[in-house]
């Protein structure tokens, strides 16, 4: 292609105007070299003026070269939107996320940064070196995180908001059979609201103090079903170059139905661990003293919970959360009293044209502890209840609908109970839409 010579070309014709042919990938080469240079602006003009391609690896070449130049100059927002732009149609370009993360790192988005690093990280083409950069990035993110805010509202239509089996429950009595209705699923639609964040005040390079704090709610058409919950932590925190341990106290109250429900107040320990560039996980333990307004009674005691995750990325778009754990519930009545084992397992995916998809099944056992009365071949009978909870999420966003940097995302839930007590059994389907932080 024939190119009209710039202002550097004419001192080297001693004034004169000069063309030079060069093919577009001379073009893309010559560009790279003025911006390694530090000539952006003959770097811009080459990249800006020379016509489309069609082409696609020279024209991902341009748009780097492009966000490259933005982020060297300090425009770290334009850099951000150019990085974007690029991984929303190319999610696989690991070296284009790392630049973004850094930009993220220049405009303190600490928590946007350590997702992007994660995933550059598992791209196996990369060099060593490049990948002990990002793991010291991750220990400079771990240093220097000092708030977050998290803040996510939609709607959620729930077809079985009050977990109901509906159905009729018989007893024979006295040689007649004696039956009433059980309570019917409530179809609700309902609005959901969560807003958090923690601050971090830095003690030294390793220590620091760690407050959190969250509100989250449903609010539904049909009031009874109302929830409301506010959680709050604060304590010491130590990081390393390898992980984090976070050891605070915490306290909890909730409202059901807009009716005073429980306080809650204990311990958590978080720890999480860098394993390889591709694994990473964290043991999270709780230990909190539980007081009921109503039923204080039957369910005042103790709530131990144990978990562990492992998040694995297969390479810079397609990534793996795997969960499992136990959780007892001790309660005065130990009619209540339970253990859960619990585990998931999620594959979340970067997709092209700034989609992502994340997919959640998850199981959970629920054994109670004491017999209770119900009614079985239409007779009372003494049974330990025995539960089995499956349920499946499937979450889809798209990042080209961003608004104000949060994107609207669809969640559809599927949940299903079996148990030994057919009383307890139900399933229920929901649609959730909400804006979320977009990543």
């Amino acid at each position: 292609m024939i190119l009209p010579t710039f202002s550097w070309a004419e001192s080297i014709s001693s004034g004169t105007t000069k063309e030079i042919s060069m093919t577009t990938t001379q073009v893309m080469q010559l560009a790279g070299a003025l911006v390694d240079k530090g000539d952006f602006e003959h770097a811009t003009q080459l990249l800006t003026q020379t016509p489309q391609t069609g082409v696609v690896p020279l024209e991902i070449e341009r748009w780097f070269l492009l966000g490259q130049i933005a982020q060297k100059q300090g425009e770290y927002d334009k850099a951000i939107e150019i990085y974007r732009e690029l991984l929303d149609k190319f999610p696989d370009l690991a070296r284009v996320r790392f630049e973004l993360a850094v930009c993220y790192m220049h405009t303190e988005r600490w928590q946007r940064a350590d997702y992007h690093l994660r995933l550059a990280m598992a791209d196996d083409d990369l060099p060593d070196s490049v990948k002990n950069l990002m793991n010291y990035y991750r220990y400079i993110i771990r240093q220097n995180k000092n708030w977050n805010i998290w803040f996510n509202f939609g709607a959620a239509p729930d077809n079985n908001v009050n977990n109901a089996v509906g159905g009729t429950e018989c007893i024979e009595f006295m040689g007649a059979l004696w039956c009433h209705e059980l309570v019917e699923p409530v179809s609700a639609v309902g609005a959901n609201f969560t807003l958090g964040g923690n601050y971090e005040f830095k003690l030294s390079d390793q220590w620091r103090w760690k407050s959190e704090a969250n509100i989250y709610s449903n609010i539904y058409d049909k009031h009874d079903y109302d929830d409301l919950y506010l959680s709050a932590s604060t304590g010491p925190r130590f990081v390393w170059e390898k992980g984090d341990v976070w050891f605070a106290g915490m306290a909890a109250r909730r409202w059901y139905g807009w009716d005073e429900y429980n306080w809650a107040a204990g311990v958590r320990l978080d720890t999480n661990y860098d394993f390889t560039n591709k694994l990473s996980g964290g043991v999270y333990l709780r230990l909190l003293e539980n007081t009921y307004d109503e039923y204080g009674s039957f369910l005042n005691g103790q709530t131990y919970s144990a978990s562990s995750r492992l998040f694995y990325s297969f390479n810079s778009r397609l990534y793996m959360s795997l969960s499992t754990g136990m959780y007892r519930e001790d309660t005065v009545n130990p009619m209540y009293s339970y253990w859960q084992p619990i585990m998931s397992i999620g594959i979340g995916a970067e997709l092209p044209w700034g989609f992502h998809v994340y997919a959640e099944p998850a199981v959970y056992w629920t054994c109670y502890d004491d017999e209770k009365l119900a009614v079985k071949d239409n007779e009372y009978i003494k049974i330990k209840e025995k539960d089995f909870t499956h349920m499946y999420s499937l979450s889809i966003s798209n990042n080209k609908f961003d608004i104000w940097g949060f994107v609207p995302t669809l969640t559809f839930n599927y949940t299903q109970r079996d148990s030994n007590i057919w009383q307890r059994e139900f399933d229920k389907f929901s649609v959730s839409f909400s804006m979320q932080q977009r990543f």
